[in-house]
């Protein structure tokens, strides 16, 4: 059961929108080298801090349980840990200095729909102009490429 929650969080996630820095011409590269650079002063600034935390016990409680012949017994409630997971209290500190960051440089966090995958091109070496049919590609390494299919057939033409 816990595994098709989690499949189900995970397809749901690779549907939804992505968030992505953004600034109008902006060069490619130079939005991806700003990004890295940001990242890694958040990083210094706000480190991984991770700690160990449980959830509270979970109580099962007694239950009474028959046989086919109607003989029935009581089960007695027991008491089961709760899981134990690590939460990185750095995180939304990170994320707010990385913001800052890419905001002194200029960019703007957007959120754009994922893109399709019919839809087609070469992506630009400029950030595009934002348009309803604008998308979004998370990448292997992070980034994100940001797409605007109209642009896309009329350079490919």
């Amino acid at each position: 059961m816990r595994l098709s929650i989690v499949l189900i969080l995970f397809l749901t996630a690779a549907c939804g929108p992505v968030a992505t820095f953004y600034r109008e011409g902006a060069p490619v590269a130079r939005l991806n080298s700003d990004q890295t650079a940001c990242e890694v002063a958040a990083l210094k600034d706000a480190p991984v801090a991770n700690e160990i935390r449980q959830s509270p016990p979970i109580f099962y409680p007694p239950r009474q349980v028959c046989n086919s012949s109607g003989a029935c017994y009581t089960r007695p409630g027991y008491w089961v840990d709760g899981p134990i997971y690590t939460v990185d209290v750095n995180k939304p500190l990170r994320a707010r200095v990385l913001n800052n960051c890419m905001a002194q440089k200029g960019y703007s966090l957007i959120s754009l729909p994922r893109c399709t995958q019919s839809t087609s091109g070469v992506a630009p070496s400029r950030l595009p102009p934002l348009t309803p049919n604008t998308c979004a590609r998370p990448q292997r390494d992070g980034l994100t490429q940001i797409v605007t299919p109209a642009l896309l057939s009329q350079s490919e033409e």
